[in-house]
């Protein structure tokens, strides 16, 4: 029986590496084709969120068809690079059209495909206006889609089924309408104080995962922030060291970098999809912008986790056992178990 026990988790190790080694090899792709066409515009951050939520991750992290998460990605990209196309509006109400929309279509889509909120708020932060980047979302979302299906077709993960979201209209109206207010106002705080990385949008995304998921990760906040920390920290010190100073292409940088995201995943033994697209951030941004960015990811991070909890969650209200086991990340609580069993 230890024997059966012990093949069938080497086998699952073996499988979950396979899922590495494709997850990598796509984010690889991505970037060496970027570099090869010298188009910014094909490097979308929130790719590798999608490969870690849709290829590594056995169970379903977002509900939603495949048809459905192609298009839903389609129209954010499309939507976003016509707002900042066409749109004569400021910055701040442009976000907020790019938000409006997203929720729109995951509201009538009965989608949770988060993601698709970064495919519209990119573009529109980092003003984008070339076509080669929806162009670029739809060829990877196609590539994610199938590939996913193949993984299911040859055993490499177990086929997951898509529900429908159940809609409260009323109920999703009110709960959106706040979300948007409350993006609005950290937005504001970011565009008037200079400091634009605040509101990046995976930053954006973990705060749309915590106030509508149930999912685990709402019970330890601290080490989501520290774990989207620690992403914008690696993206920046390879990028810095790699690409600037050893002057190594992309392709090369992007190995470390995820090489060490896949093991802090490991380390955890959680996945957090939106960490991946902030690993990525860097190597879309301006170089002058680099230093900041992990205090700007971290002091982002803490608004949108911390409202998060508090108007979504309702921590405030939770027991103070609660709170302490909430607050203090699961790797330390078990590193105080292990010296206390020593």
């Amino acid at each position: 029986m230890l024997k059966s026990a012990s093949g069938k988790q080497m086998f699952g190790d073996i499988v979950r590496r396979k899922r590495y080694f494709y997850a990598l090899l796509m984010i690889l792709l991505m970037i060496g084709a970027a570099e090869l066409l010298m188009e910014r515009e094909i490097i979308f951050p929130e790719m590798a969120a999608l490969t870690i939520g849709m290829w590594i991750v056995d169970k379903r992290v977002w509900q939603v068809s495949r048809a459905s998460m192609v298009a839903l990605m389609i129209l954010g990209a499309v939507a976003g690079v016509c707002i900042v196309r066409y749109s004569p509006f400021p910055l701040l109400v442009n976000l907020a059209f790019a938000f409006i929309f997203a929720a729109v279509c995951l509201t009538l889509f009965r989608a949770t495909l988060v993601p698709q909120i970064s495919a519209c708020m990119l573009p529109v932060l980092l003003g984008t206006e070339s076509w080669v980047y929806p162009v670029a979302v739809l060829v990877m979302s196609v590539i994610v889609v199938v590939g996913q299906w193949g993984m299911e077709k040859v055993g490499l993960r177990e086929r997951v089924t898509y529900t429908p979201v159940i809609a409260y209209w009323k109920d999703s109206l009110v709960r959106w309408a706040f979300l948007l207010v409350t993006v609005i106002a950290v937005a504001a705080l970011a565009i008037y104080t200079r400091n634009l990385y605040f509101i990046l949008p995976p930053l954006i995304v973990t705060y749309v995962e915590f106030a509508n998921s149930k999912a685990g990760f709402r019970n330890r906040p601290v080490q989501v922030l520290l774990v989207l920390f620690s992403a914008a920290v690696i993206g920046v010190f390879f990028q810095i060291v790699g690409h600037k100073y050893l002057h190594l292409s992309e392709v090369v940088v992007v190995l470390p970098i995820f090489l060490c995201m896949f093991s802090l995943f490991e380390f955890l033994g959680k996945f957090f999809a939106p960490a991946g697209a902030v690993a990525l951030i860097p190597m879309i941004i301006p170089e002058e912008g680099l230093f900041w960015l992990p205090l700007q990811v971290l002091v982002g991070a803490t608004l949108f986790i911390g409202l998060a909890m508090i108007c979504f969650q309702r921590c405030l209200r939770w027991p103070r056992a609660q709170l302490i086991v909430c607050l203090v990340p699961p790797f330390i609580r078990d590193l105080r178990k292990r010296n206390k069993s020593l």
